[in-house]
C-alpha cells in the first residue's frame, strides 16, 4: 500500500511537471490509453490533452502549477488521487501585465496497468481565482459586464482564457454548486469501491 501511495503521488506530480516543463512524452506516459480529461478549456482523451497542451504552449500560453500534498485512496487496481493546485498564468490584458491564480482540487482516477499506475481521468473542482497586476502600481481593468457571464469559482480564468480565444463551459465542477461537487465525490468513491463506505 505504501509503495502504491508513493507511486500514485509521483504519477500525478510527474504529469503536472511534464505539463509545466513541456516534457510532452513524460506527460503522455502518465495517462492510460483510454483516459478522459475534462477541464476549463479542454475535453477529450489524455492523448488529445497532451497534444492540445503542446499547441497551447506553442502559442505562448503557459501555466505553472503550485501543488499541495496529495490525498490517495487505493482499492485493488483502482485509486483516487486528489491534488490541491494553484494554476498561475502570467498574461497581458489591454497592454497591462496581469497574473491569474486559479485555485482548484485536481481529482484523478487511476488504474493499475501492466506498465504501472496510469491516470484514467482528470477533473478539476474549482474553488476561486484572482487576477492581480504583474507590476506593482499598475491597474488591471476588466469588462465587468463580460465578467458577470462567468461563474464565481473560475470567472477570471474564463475571462482570461476567453480573451486568448479559448472557450470555457458553464458546467464545470465548482464550489458554488456544492450538490454537484458532493455527487462527483460520491460517484468517484463508488467507482473506487462499489461496496465500500462512502465519505
Amino acid at each position: 500500500m505504501t509503495d502504491d501511495v508513493t507511486a500514485l503521488t509521483q504519477l500525478v506530480l510527474h504529469e503536472r511537471q511534464g505539463r509545466d516543463r513541456e516534457w510532452w512524452d513524460a506527460m503522455l506516459e502518465s495517462y492510460a490509453p483510454d483516459a478522459e480529461v475534462r477541464l476549463s478549456w479542454f475535453r477529450g482523451s489524455g492523448a488529445e490533452f497532451v497534444d492540445q497542451s503542446r499547441r497551447m504552449a506553442g502559442r505562448g500560453d503557459r501555466a505553472v502549477h503550485r501543488l499541495g500534498p496529495a490525498v490517495v485512496d487505493v482499492h485493488g487496481g483502482r485509486a483516487l488521487v486528489e491534488l490541491p493546485a494553484v494554476i498561475e498564468v502570467t498574461t497581458e490584458l489591454d497592454g497591462v501585465e496581469a497574473v491569474l491564480a486559479s485555485y482548484a482540487r485536481l481529482l484523478h482516477r487511476a488504474v493499475r496497468t501492466g506498465n504501472g499506475w496510469r491516470i484514467a481521468s482528470l477533473d478539476p473542482l474549482y474553488e476561486r481565482d484572482t487576477l492581480t497586476p504583474g507590476i506593482p502600481g499598475s491597474t488591471v481593468r476588466v469588462d465587468e459586464e463580460e465578467l458577470r457571464k462567468y461563474r464565481v469559482p473560475y470567472r477570471f480564468l474564463a475571462y482570461v482564457l476567453g480573451r486568448r480565444g479559448y472557450g470555457v463551459g458553464d458546467d464545470l465542477y465548482g464550489d458554488d454548486r456544492p450538490d454537484e461537487v458532493a455527487g462527483v465525490y460520491a460517484e468517484a468513491h463508488h467507482w473506487l469501491n462499489p461496496a465500500g463506505r462512502k465519505p
